[in-house]
Formats: structure tokens, sequence, C-alpha cells
């Protein structure tokens, strides 16, 4: 590397993310790339062939083989990579391999290089330390991870909080939405809606939710459940909504890129996952201004104040789900009141505009220490 250190314009950063559909982590990375793009970063984004990001990125693309942990070609690749791209630092997004071999190959070329760890997920402290060791700072998403982190052995001078960002201005409450959503899904007039924005993984608690549902509709038989989102369990939810009699009931909405315009339709948007770094889906809901009811799991109380903005049950617990539902969809003004101050919770806390500035922060930071160290001390 022959080239000195570019700060703020001018400097040049790898983004290393091994995602493939335009997910959580991989949205936020967009976000990041186009707010870091406007204040004359150079951005090069690393990604496996047939990424959903590279076709939007505002960034040079380098698309590599990319099959998770167990390809051991990575490493080689990405060395290659980076040679040629000559970035002041790398920063990966994201597992699937990425984590080690992301550190890896910026390690072997003397290069910077910092994680954000989305997961929720604890790890023994002789991984931990080991794993995080070429890391000059992990970003953690919420309290829950930073504090993984930390039982991890991480050092917490190398722990930086930097949440994960929602447009609120591309979603926002809008009185128009709920005559968009109960057309595009053919409701009726007086349907009670509660939305699910999640991959059908099992993380992710449908079938917490599912098992919640008979006896709600029982109570409220206009409610109509509308699960965006695709996965491996697709088949086994339709089956267990049939097996319920919740046909009727429950739409198995897809992916659909219209959400921002349907989202403030909703009336509730229930999210029972058993595992959450923070939540996107959250976000978008509280921005939107549409209360939610949540598993209390991860990082999600960092996004639902419970009582606030929302309500936060126990992990797995079906009828304290069932129960924190029939509330909200039977008290019209506290939704309206959660609705109004989780939006106004989205603004402060989690505008996207907050996200570029505090990466920039931590990229010159990064590089203003190893400069330092890189200047030789004069004896006297």
């Amino acid at each position: 590397m022959t080239h000195g250190p570019r700060y703020h314009r001018g400097m040049r950063i790898a983004h290393l993310e091994a995602g493939r559909h335009l997910y959580g982590g991989a949205a936020q990375v967009r976000y990041l790339l186009d707010g870091l793009t406007a204040r004359g970063v150079d951005n090069v984004l690393l990604c496996p062939r047939g990424s959903e990001l590279a076709a939007v990125a505002p960034a040079r693309v380098h698309a590599l083989p990319m099959s998770g942990e167990l390809d051991v070609l990575l490493p080689p690749r990405l060395v290659r990579a980076l040679r040629r791209i000559a970035p002041d630092l790398v920063h990966v997004h994201s597992r699937r391999g990425a984590d080690l071999y992301g550190a890896a190959a910026a390690t072997l070329l003397g290069l910077p290089v910092v994680l954000t760890r989305r997961v929720d997920s604890p790890e023994p402290a002789w991984l931990g330390r080991w794993k995080y060791r070429p890391y000059a700072a992990v970003i953690a998403l919420s309290r829950a991870i930073e504090a993984q982190l930390l039982a991890a052995g991480v050092d917490a001078t190398r722990i930086v909080r930097i949440p994960s960002t929602v447009d609120t201005a591309r979603y926002r409450p809008d009185a128009a939405a709920r005559g968009r959503l109960l057309a595009a899904f053919r409701l009726p007039s007086d349907a009670l809606t509660v939305g699910v924005a999640a991959q059908l993984i099992e993380r992710k608690g449908h079938a917490v939710l599912l098992a919640a549902l008979p006896e709600l509709v029982r109570e409220q038989p206009t409610l109509r459940v509308l699960c965006f989102g695709r996965g491996p369990l697709e088949g086994a939810l339709r089956a267990e909504i049939a097996a319920r009699g919740l046909e009727g009931h429950v739409v198995l909405a897809g992916f659909r890129r219209d959400l921002p315009e349907l989202l403030p339709g909703l009336d509730v948007l229930a999210h029972p996952a058993a595992r959450e770094g923070l939540g996107l889906a959250l976000l978008e809901a509280a921005s939107a201004g549409v209360p939610v009811v949540a598993c209390d799991a991860g990082g999600i109380a960092d996004v639902v104040v419970h009582g606030a903005t929302g309500l936060l049950v126990p992990v797995g617990d079906s009828a304290a789900l069932r129960a924190a539902l029939a509330r909200l969809l039977v008290e019209r003004p506290e939704r309206a009141r959660f609705g109004a101050a989780a939006r106004a919770h989205a603004e402060r806390q989690f505008d996207v505009a907050r996200l570029a500035p505090a990466h920039l922060s931590l990229y010159e930071r990064v590089l203003a220490e190893r400069a330092t160290r890189a200047v030789p001390t004069v004896t006297r």
C-alpha cells in the first residue's frame, strides 16, 4: 500500500456484506453507503454474485463467489480484491464467514478493520477473544449486543454502539394507507389489521403468534393478520394456518416492495421473535406511527418502550402475546397514543441522518489512532 490516509472526503472504505437479499442488514448497508457517498467518501462494496444490494448500492461493486463459513477459498479472493481496491479501512457488515475471513484478509494486508455485529447470539469468551481480536472496533446495534460482546471478552474501549436507522421521511404516518391496505388484500372495511414483517424463519416466532390467534379471532372476528416476508418456513406455516382453521384470517403476503405505503395502515405490528439484534421492521413500524406488540428479546427493548410506544411480553409466551394484542385492538385511543409516541421516538433516536456521521466519526478515530501508532517516538 503506497497511498497515504484520506480523511473524510476521498476516504476509501471497502464494505464487505455477504448477504444476498436486501433484508435488514443489507438495507442498513445501503443507507450507510448513501450517507457516506453524499459526504464524499469513496465506497467499494464486496458482495456475493447476484446480491440484491449490488443492484442499488451507490458504490463501486466487486462481486465475488461467497458460500459461507466453509468457503476456504474466500480469504485469498478477498486479499486479491482488497489489494486492487487499496482502501484506507475495511468495514465487515455480516457473518456467513465474512466476520472471520474479512478480518483475516484485512490483517494480512495491514489494513485496519471494523465489524458491525447485528445478531443477538451469545458467544463463549474463548471464542470471542479470538474472533474479535483483529478488529479495531466492533459496532453493536443495541444494548443487548453490547452486553454480549462484553461477556465474550471484547474490551469495552473497542465497542461502539451505533443502532440501525430508518428513513423517517419514507416511513411516516399516512391516513390514506388504510385504504390502500384494505384494497390490496380485499379486506372488509371494519377489519382490525395486525401485521408481521419478518423472514419466514423459526426465530421470528410466527408459530407463537399462530398459537395465540384462535382465541383472539373468537374475540375479534374481524381480525386479519398479514405476514409480510418470505423464507423456508412458508409451507409449514401454511399447513399450520390450515390446521388451526385460520385461512380466513391470516394471509402470507410475501415480499412487498410497496410495504412503506401499506405499513401505516396497520392497527398493530406483532413481532414475536425469540432473538433479535434490534429489528428493522420495528423501526419502520414506529416511524410509520404503528404501535408494536413484541417479545422482549435482544435489542427489541431499545425500540419498543413498554407502555409508551408498544407492549413487550416474555419470549415464547403465546398467552401473554394474545392478551397484549387484545388490549391494543380494543383500545383505539391507546393505539393512537402509542403510535404517536413511537413516531417521536423514531425521529429522535433512529433517523437515518444519524447513521453516516456516526460511522465517519468512528472511521476517522480508528485511522487517527493507527496513524499515531505509526509515528515513531523521538527520545531525548
